[in-house]
């Protein structure tokens, strides 16, 4: 079975021992196989389990919507897991850096971090709420979602752990995400904002190819600071 048409697919596989495997299909070939595992024959990985071509009784593409692991490269986009709050605790809620244009710090106790991953959880449910986890080698290096779905419209954010900046992390991850939405979930517009000081957060907008289409003066306050505050569009032409 030629299984190279199946990477980076959404699917649902059968093995010959009658277990069930469904997501999001990494092709590893014969000679990755045999050096890592010993295998003879190339396969499938679905998140961490790995299906052999000779093991598949029956493989499907599938539909997919919400909130879907995605992988770029070596980082994985994948869903909030409530472990992930000790560290969002630590790196972003500690961190005034982390809020310095929102004013929005969800993660400033461990309770909070807690209780926000958890909101993120009960979201799944809904096919039109996002929220990802950056996630290199196990490390959580970011966060990313989109929300406030309406009138064919979204709002995308994201923010990325200070150790892990100027990578180009988010400029990778949201170019990901803005594609995913508009060509997998059908969205036409998805927005963004931020301050216009935060030319870091400006930079990844645009390289991921956001387009500012206004500015509102004096448009953002946070505390006693106030910012002009840019607003920035992404549609599937």
């Amino acid at each position: 079975m030629d299984l190279t048409k199946y990477e980076e697919k959404y699917v649902r596989i059968k093995d010959i021992y009658g277990n069930s495997f469904t997501g999001l299909a990494r092709y590893a070939n014969e000679s990755f196989l045999m050096a890592e595992y010993g295998g003879d024959e190339d396969g499938l990985f679905i998140e961490d389990f790995l299906i052999y071509n000779s093991q598949i009784a029956s493989i499907e593409e599938i539909e997919v919507h919400g909130t879907v692991e995605m992988w770029i490269e070596r980082m994985i986009l994948r869903r909030y897991r409530p472990e992930d709050a000790e560290q969002l605790y630590r790196y972003f809620g500690t961190d005034p850096e982390m809020y310095r244009y929102s004013g929005w710090n969800p993660y400033a106790t461990l309770e909070m971090a807690q209780e926000t991953v958890q909101k993120f959880i009960d979201s799944y449910d809904d096919e039109h709420a996002y929220s990802w986890v950056m996630d290199i080698d196990d490390v959580l290096v970011g966060t990313i979602g989109a929300f406030d779905y309406i009138d064919d419209q979204i709002e995308a954010g994201f923010s990325v752990n200070p150790r892990w900046q100027g990578r180009g992390i988010a400029t990778a991850a949201l170019k990901r995400v803005l594609e995913y939405l508009t060509e997998n979930e059908g969205i036409s517009c998805v927005t963004a904002w931020c301050a216009a000081e935060n030319i870091g957060s400006r930079k990844v907008l645009e390289k991921s190819g956001m387009k500012l289409v206004r500015m509102e003066k004096d448009g953002l306050a946070v505390g006693e600071k106030i910012y002009d505050k840019l607003i920035y569009e992404y549609r599937d032409n």
